[in-house]
């Protein structure tokens, strides 16, 4: 099952897609109001029966208002590309390590997407995510996380980070498929092709069961100490084999192919769930960030 957040005459509306278009819930249910249910019982109004719309007259939002949104670096191959020419930490095989972004600063699946403030070194990232439900994984959408990579790099080194140089943008989309559309193998990855392409020019290729954990071990690790709710979305990371420029960049000690610039397209498929399809155009011209005033340390 398909659950999609769109636009359409104004109104914003939930529903399900189906060949025919987009059906709409009763006004005022959510997807995630579905999620958190468990189950979309909204269906139970014979929501398929009514009436829908057709994809191409309707604004697609991202599927859900997340309470949060975490994104791991679960691919090995990616890592190696990053650090290129240097070997993997081992520190990275010890646990699946993640951070949070911003839940408020999410695109839908066609949307324009701006470079951030000052970045001359704009990239995009191949992924897919989990969304919880109230017992486990209720579903997953395509997962783009947007990146500043000169920004990402001078805030790292700070011991930081990622701060600003990821929390300008990220997509997911097109919709959220419930996770009964899929199986897993025996070690409980999902084996999906991924494709992402500049400009119609296919960038990178790789399959989901690369993963180095499977997202039932990624839920489990984020939920050590704490608590998880149901809408949380959990990014995989990048695939790899050129699930962003800046592996391709580390692998090649060049920057080929050239960071985002405005107008490039960027174009993300994902078996049994769909494409999203973004424009990049110029950010906001904003003036340099004051430095911080040093001091005389003075008691």
């Amino acid at each position: 099952m398909r659950l999609a957040t769109y636009e359409h005459r104004g109104a914003v509306r939930a529903g399900v897609v189906s060949g025919d278009g987009v059906h709409a819930f009763p006004a005022g249910v959510t997807v995630l109001d579905l999620v958190r249910s468990g189950l979309p019982v909204a269906l139970d109004a014979g929501v398929l029966d009514g009436p829908s719309v057709p994809l191409t007259e309707v604004r697609l939002l991202p599927p859900l208002e997340p309470p949060s949104v975490r994104d791991f670096v679960a691919f090995e191959e990616h890592v190696e590309g990053m650090v290129a020419p240097g070997p993997v930490p081992p520190e990275w095989y010890e646990a699946p390590t993640f951070y949070f972004t911003n839940p408020a600063a999410l695109a839908g699946a066609h949307d324009d997407v701006p470079i951030p403030p000052g970045s001359r070194l704009f990239d995009f990232e191949l992924e897919v995510a989990a969304v919880l439900g109230p017992d486990g994984i209720f579903g997953y959408t395509i997962f783009n996380d947007w990146s500043a990579r000169d920004l990402q790099r001078r805030e790292m080194k700070v011991g930081l980070g990622p701060a600003k140089g990821k929390d300008s943008v990220t997509t997911l989309g097109p919709w959220l498929v419930t996770a009964d559309e899929f199986t897993v193998d025996e070690d409980g990855f999902l084996d999906l092709d991924l494709r992402v392409s500049v400009n119609g020019v296919e960038i990178g290729h790789d399959r989901l069961a690369n993963m180095g954990w499977p997202f039932e071990e990624l839920v489990a690790y984020a939920a050590r100490g704490t608590r998880l709710r149901p809408g949380d979305v959990l990014g995989s990371g990048t695939c790899g084999n050129g699930g962003c420029l800046a592996e391709l960049w580390g692998r090649r000690g060049a920057q080929d192919p050239p960071p985002l610039r405005p107008g490039d397209v960027v174009e993300m498929t994902v078996e049994g769930i769909g494409s999203i399809r973004n424009t990049v155009v110029a950010g906001i011209d904003l003036p340099p960030v004051r430095p911080a005033r040093t001091r005389d340390r003075a008691r």
